[in-house]
């Protein structure tokens, strides 16, 4: 099979989060998507639509329904179908546990950095080719200005910056865990965050993370311990925040990224194989990626 060398131009800003994060007031011209990618299907279909004026495009990581754990996600076809749409900033909602204090449940912070301990394959690359990414700027920061600006014209509790702890899951921390994190000096725990932003630099896609507190992870001896039904409660009293800063910045971004951040060409000189050593079957798989590196 032949994969696309070129994206198809349906959107510009992709959102990647829960199920029902696209039904947001004023959203029009819906439209449903389904694709395969070089890399399996997708976690679900891609729905379009137009917002603030722009055309968006959302996924739910994982599944209508909440079909699957973290650690069983596609996250390469997830960022493949959105490169293949078109998407260039790409905007993702979390929900996560706190480790400081002053982090307080139903607060939002944009996270700058992770801490990755997840044992998944979070690249494009291998099989036949080599590349390294730079990755100290985990986070575009264009895209992070946006939101902050916008949760500050809203008044929301908003905290710009931090360390996002990535752990394997399903299972929350124990007590020992939790305590060693804060010692770390970690701000915010979750289970998806630190995959979905490698995957976007390598697909030299603009990546933001809105992470919405729902609880004090488990290290707090004064608040409830963490639970499913804690989660749910605080991230269905935050979702109406998420979706209304994400309505907010997509009326401040420009049209169009300014390719002035470090995402547009994070590939550049990142490919270290020699190009006429690259599988041709590789070279295809990877064409909407890499192909205009190649020669």
């Amino acid at each position: 099979m032949t994969w696309p060398k070129e994206p198809l131009s349906k959107a510009e800003i992709g959102i990647l989060g829960g199920t029902g994060l696209y039904e947001m007031e004023g959203i029009k011209d819906l439209e449903e998507i389904k694709l395969t990618t070089p890399f399996g299907d997708p976690s679900d279909a891609y729905i379009l639509g137009t917002l603030e004026g722009k055309r968006v495009v959302f996924l739910s990581r994982h599944g209508r329904g909440h079909r699957y754990l973290p650690s069983d996600i596609n996250y390469r076809a997830n960022i493949y179908g959105f490169k293949l749409l078109g998407v260039s900033r790409l905007i993702a909602v979390n929900s996560c546990g706190s480790l400081k204090e002053e982090i307080k449940p139903r607060d939002i912070v944009l996270s700058d950095q992770f801490f990755d301990r997840t044992r998944r394959r979070s690249t494009f690359f291998g099989d036949g080719i080599a590349a390294h990414i730079s990755f100290a700027q985990p986070v575009c920061p264009e895209l992070l200005n946006y939101l902050y600006q916008a949760g500050q014209l809203l008044n929301l509790s908003i905290h710009k910056g931090g360390s996002y702890l990535c752990i394997e899951g399903p299972a929350f921390s124990t007590k020992a865990e939790s305590k060693i994190y804060r010692l770390w000096g970690c701000d915010v725990i979750g289970m998806t965050a630190a995959t979905e932003a490698k995957l976007s630099r390598e697909a030299e896609i603009c990546y933001v993370t809105i992470n919405l507190v729902t609880d004090y992870d488990v290290w707090h001896e004064e608040e409830e311990t963490v639970s499913v039904e804690l989660i749910l409660e605080n991230l269905r009293l935050n979702i109406a925040n998420a979706k209304a800063l994400i309505k907010k910045a997509l009326a401040l971004l420009p049209p169009q990224r300014s390719n002035l951040c470090p995402c547009s060409n994070a590939l550049a000189n990142s490919i270290v194989t020699q190009p006429d050593l690259i599988p041709a079957e590789i070279k295809d798989k990877l064409a909407l990626i890499i192909g205009k590196y190649l020669p």
